[in-house]
């Protein structure tokens, strides 16, 4: 029988987030889900849109300069 520790082991064995966020549209939901692999954390970004998904990887290492990268955006939109 293969035992699990803590509840943390148990989620990333089922491949479950470690923590979720969602962003909703008007036809678009944006999921943020913060997971675990053997390489690391990273951030699994899904947008679905009427059932069609797209999805990028972005490690937790470079989060930093991810959200930098999309403030700036969000300047250059506001102007």
């Amino acid at each position: 029988m293969i035992g699990y520790g803590d509840g943390d082991d148990r989620r990333r064995a089922d491949n479950e987030p470690i923590h979720t966020e969602k962003v909703f549209t008007d036809r678009k939901t944006f999921f943020m889900d913060l997971k675990e692999n053997d390489r690391g954390r990273f951030v699994k970004i899904t947008e679905d849109v009427r059932g069609r998904r797209d999805t990028i990887m972005v490690p937790a290492d470079v989060l930093d300069d991810f959200v930098e990268a999309l403030k700036n955006v969000q300047t250059a939109a506001a102007e």
